[in-house]
């Protein structure tokens, strides 16, 4: 079932993304040559703690997972698409990093990630992470009112095949509220026209994902968490969480 927000908890969504946004901001800021996973997650724990928020992320199992998420952030690099854990590895001269980040603040979450490169950037992994931050601008653009959930995917989709990049089946973006992931389910790949017709008080993750090989094969690491590339390359990911309204779409998780 999809609830619909009225504007006082979109109100207070936006309190909640922009503690995220500062999280994230945060994080990156700290990410560097020779700095561990986990001080990336301890950097995210403390703007959540000064916010008096708390993290959905943090003991957090879904039915795919064989334990509780250990941290408030995942941290994927170079490989890994998304939901990495933080671990006492020590980002290296050229890595690309994908964090996702949480809040609950006021009963309310909000959810977003960014990608980045840490000290000399390949020019490859810096195409790539531009064309994430596209597809989820494309996205964003069609979240409103008279579209479908389909225009979002069919819009998102679009800019990764078109850049000749690869999308994993079976993961995207999901209503968010009250819990992190709620109906309806947003894919990154779609047919427009198609999918719940999207009405005001609609609150959505957007959260394209792109594999740099162009294919699409992906695989659960050894932790039951993580999912990496089944060749190899490189992934990005960014989300935002967006408000459906009758003024347009609203970025609830923007970063400063």
């Amino acid at each position: 079932m999809v609830e619909l927000k009225t504007d006082t908890s979109i109100d207070a969504m936006h309190a909640a993304g922009q503690t995220v946004g500062r999280a994230l901001t945060a994080v990156r800021q700290a990410a560097d040559v020779g700095v561990p996973l986990l001080e990336l997650d301890e950097v995210a724990r403390e703007v959540l703690r000064e916010a008096g928020a708390s993290s959905p992320f943090l003991g957090y199992r879904p039915s795919f997972a064989p334990t509780p998420f250990p941290a408030v952030i995942c941290v994927s690099v170079n490989d890994a698409i998304v939901h990495g854990i933080p671990t006492r590895y020590r980002l290296r001269d050229g890595d690309l990093v994908s964090v996702d980040c949480g809040a609950v603040l006021d009963g309310w979450v909000g959810d977003s990630a960014l990608s980045f490169t840490v000290g000399r950037p390949r020019p490859a992994d810096v195409r790539l992470i531009e064309t994430a931050e596209r597809a989820l601008a494309a996205g964003i653009e069609a979240a409103v009112v008279g579209n479908r959930i389909g225009d979002i995917a069919h819009a998102v989709g679009r800019v990764c095949r078109a850049a000749g990049y690869g999308i994993p089946q079976g993961f995207g973006g999901h209503g968010v509220g009250r819990r992190m992931h709620e109906d309806p389910d947003v894919p990154n790949e779609g047919r427009p026209g198609r999918g719940l017709p999207l009405r005001p008080g609609m609150v959505l993750a957007i959260e394209p994902m792109l594999i740099a090989s162009g294919k699409d094969a992906y695989h659960a690491a050894g932790d039951g968490w993580t999912l990496r590339t089944s060749d190899g390359s490189r992934a990005a990911h960014v989300e935002h969480t967006v408000a459906i309204t009758d003024a347009g779409p609203r970025v609830l998780t923007e970063r400063r």
